[in-house]
């Protein structure tokens, strides 16, 4: 048996598909003696656009990463989707829709014209493979490509079977893909690993039987003239029988093709998949993980194991680990082991925000870059709305104890929750100043609903009546009742904050983006003594230092989040209430300190190179430093 599996644009460049990956292992663990070739139809087109014009890899991400939410990178192959169709209607909708500058809605057009003619040429190149099937795998924009390949397959070699499978296809989306176009044959819904080596086995007969194809959990076939969908799995995959993936030839394809010079090479792995959070607490706008939310990982000798075999074998050291969320054990068992590995990995890693310096520190010590915390907010009460688990002063002590440990931080900030207020936002707006030093949001945006998210689901949250993203009518020609089925985004009515609380919450995350870079703040205890140096533009002091023993043991208290009732009691002694407001007030005013819900915490992270701290001339030690218009103390190391 012959088996092409393809993964088409915009899959990213940079890193092989895991999908394909695993369904390839799948197949050949199945099928020893089958053939499977994969097709990396994104580093094909890329390289079919460059011999053709100028082409970034900054439009390529435009079209694979930052059009997401308005679906323009599928747009681009609705072309050869529908290529009978008159083009200018859709090209017309586009540019009246979406606001792009005249240079990208140029070029979006230009590639969506051109677009039939690479799916007919990779279409010819892969029927000259004399496949016996072909496997799509469809995330985010990969399925108007990977359906008009698969179109073109059909009507050039009927005989051909084509197969999909992929989150775009999980639970009715997949149902509707398979039902709206007479050219997929099979649908793979949910987790493949065993579905799809027992579709393999059964199409290698003479003559399939349809009974047997039809007891194949989760899968979508045709009958004669008979669509069928059969019943997904209810339990989810065992931790063991997650596959390890398989990604031979992609390293050699990527060093071949013109995009070679635009990224370095990743690996991605996978230790667990579901979420132990979402399990007890799904979090309200999270339409992660699909049909099976129950957390499984892989032990830790089988994840360390395919962790440093795939390092051994393609000799890459940075790695995605595409984790809903870090299996905590992972923390005494595999990472204390990468760490003393030898191998200096750079991993990026999705984990929860609450977790401690010390943490955080192993993390960065076996290999972490990045981490992905789900911060979402730094308000408590939005975050309960949420129910995230977490309060705004530990996603700033996340942020805080990153920074001091070396990990970069990747987060956003979202608002539209049922039940929110500008109260919510406003005190903490202007706060943000004092944050500046800290790893800003990469974005602040509002709620869109997802499929299998609570608030998709759940009527009681306010944002029915649903409507498919307008993406989906731009893309498709089907009728709104089937892309109710098909899509994954959804628009209803807006909750939450309006204008101008939101304007003033973006206004101030582009503002914290752009003094991030000239901000700093870090401060050094030096037993005796707390030194602070501080270089944010609102704020005119640079250096302080704290030495009243009540001060600097406030200060060290508010490591961790407090409320004053909390340390009061800490402190003890002849404390008054009176003396910790006014110095809490002060420390806010100075931008020491953030509080919401009641509770404080400061933000100076700890110095990196301690010795530079340690200054000849000490400045005023409690609420004074110098100003921007005096002169900064030079450093000594004389300690």
């Amino acid at each position: 048996m012959k088996i092409v599996l393809v993964t088409m644009p915009w899959a990213l460049l940079d890193v092989p598909s895991l999908a394909v990956g695993i369904l390839r292992r799948s197949a050949q663990q199945a099928l020893p003696d089958a053939e499977v070739t994969v097709v990396h139809g994104n580093l094909d087109y890329v390289d079919w656009l460059l011999e053709r014009r100028e082409f970034t890899l900054a439009q390529f991400n435009l079209l694979a990463l930052d059009s997401y939410f308005s679906g323009l990178g599928d747009w681009v192959f609705s072309s050869a989707l529908y290529p009978d169709d008159d083009p200018e209607p859709r090209i017309k909708q586009m540019s009246e829709e979406l606001p792009l500058s005249d240079k990208d809605r140029d070029m979006a057009i230009e590639l969506h014209c051109s677009a039939p003619q690479f799916i007919t040429e990779l279409a010819a190149r892969i029927i000259a493979l004399e496949p016996d099937l072909v496997g799509f795998t469809s995330t985010f924009q990969q399925n108007t490509a990977s359906l008009a390949t698969a179109r073109a397959i059909k009507r050039a070699a009927p005989s051909v079977r084509t197969v999909f499978g992929g989150a775009n296809c999980d639970g009715p989306q997949g149902a509707a893909l398979h039902r709206n176009f007479d050219f997929v044959d099979y649908v793979v819904r949910g987790e493949g690993e065993h579905a799809f080596p027992a579709l393999l086995k059964e199409l290698t007969k003479d003559t399939p039987d349809p009974e047997a194809l039809a007891a194949i959990p989760g899968l979508c076939l045709r009958d004669g003239g008979t669509v069928r969908a059969t019943s997904m799995n209810t339990k989810p995959l065992r931790p063991a029988d997650i596959v390890s993936p398989d990604y031979e030839g992609y390293f050699e394809r990527l060093e071949a093709s013109k995009a070679r010079d635009w990224v370095e090479p990743k690996l991605v792995v996978e230790g667990s998949r579901g979420c132990w959070w979402g399990e007890k607490h799904h979090c309200t706008f999270c339409g992660l993980n699909g049909s099976f939310m129950e957390f499984r990982s892989k032990s830790p000798e089988a994840f360390y194991d395919e962790v440093v075999g795939q390092v051994e074998r393609h000799q890459v050291l940075d790695m995605y680990v595409v984790d809903n969320i870090l299996d905590m054990k992972y923390l005494s068992t595999v990472l204390p082991r990468l760490e003393r590995s030898g191998y200096d990995l750079r991993l990026q890693f999705e984990i929860k925000s609450n977790l401690r310096r010390e943490q955080l520190a192993t993390l960065y010590r076996a290999g972490l870059v990045n981490v992905q915390p789900g911060i979402e907010s730094l308000s408590s009460r939005v975050l309960k709305l949420m129910d995230k688990g977490v309060t705004g002063c530990l996603n700033v002590r996340m942020l805080r104890d990153a920074e001091t440990v070396g990990l970069s931080v990747s987060w956003n900030y979202l608002y539209g929750f049922p039940g929110e207020r500008p109260e919510d936002y406003l005190p903490l707006i202007a706060q943000f100043p004092a944050l500046h030093h800290l790893a800003p949001m990469e974005g602040v945006a509002r709620i869109v609903t997802e499929r299998f998210s609570p608030n998709f689901d759940r009527p009681e949250f306010g944002f029915q009546p649903l409507r498919p993203d307008a993406q989906y009518r731009r893309n498709y020609n089907l009728p709104e009742s089937e892309l109710l089925d098909l899509g994954y985004l959804f628009t209803g009515p807006h909750r939450g904050i309006e204008d101008p609380t939101s304007d003033l919450l973006k206004a101030a995350g582009d503002r914290w983006q752009e003094e991030h870079v000239h901000s700093r703040l870090s401060g050094v205890d030096l037993d005796d003594r707390i030194v602070l140096v501080s270089r944010r533009k609102d704020f005119d002091w640079t250096t302080m230092t704290l030495e009243d023993p009540y001060e600097v043991a406030v200060f060290r208290l508010l490591d961790q989040p407090h409320s004053t009732a909390s340390l009061l009691r800490k402190l003890g002694g002849d404390t008054s209430v009176t003396r910790l407001e006014a110095l809490l007030s002060d420390w806010l005013r100075l931008g020491l300190v953030f509080t919401d819900d009641e509770q404080w915490v400061h933000v100076v992270p700890t110095a990196t190179n301690q010795e530079l701290l340690r200054f000849e001339r000490i400045f005023d030690t409690r609420r004074k430093g110098t100003t921007d218009d005096e002169p900064e103390p030079e450093p000594s190391l004389a300690g």
